[in-house]
């Protein structure tokens, strides 16, 4: 398991941050603390209270700079999840990555260069759940989903170093 700072970079890139946001955006990316306290593991590598590193991520939240904190688990070692793709009109793309980033089962989505522009992996607790959740997206936008359930086992490192 890792757990992940996901940033929103479009709705970031005119926002002003301190260093104390950066650096939480930056080192945490990866290498969350797997603790019962790990705001506080947080806190102490930064040198700022434990307060001072949960009010500052709400507040990255809260302006739309950070879309989750949460765990991504190992596939199949936890519930249900798959890669999806869509095929969104670009007129329509900004409109419909928003519905389905605001999903919380949701770890991350991307636009491509390709007829299915949209990609996004959705997790859920058991399989039923996760045809729900695609079901519902395809229902919401009108546009087919494509799942595509990982079939080999590959890591790929998601972190990135953000430029200030």
């Amino acid at each position: 398991m890792a757990a992940v700072l996901q940033p929103q970079p479009k709705e970031s890139a005119t926002v002003d941050f301190t260093a104390l946001e950066r650096r939480l955006l930056d080192e945490f990316q990866q290498e969350f603390p797997l603790s019962p306290r790990p705001f506080a593991e947080m806190a102490e590598r930064l040198g700022v209270s434990e307060a001072e590193v949960v009010e500052t991520l709400k507040s990255l939240k809260e302006r739309g700079a950070l879309s989750r904190v949460g765990p991504v688990f190992r596939p199949k070692r936890v519930g249900a999840s798959t890669l999806a793709a869509m095929a969104v009109p670009p007129e329509y793309l900004e409109e419909v990555a928003g519905l389905v980033s605001a999903l919380p089962e949701v770890n991350h989505n991307y636009e491509r260069e390709h007829r299915f522009n949209l990609w996004f992996v959705v997790t859920a607790e058991d399989a039923a759940h996760l045809e729900a959740v695609l079901d519902g997206i395809a229902e919401e936008t009108g546009i087919p989903v494509l799942p595509l359930p990982m079939e080999e086992d590959f890591h790929i490192d998601l972190g990135f170093r953000l430029k200030w």
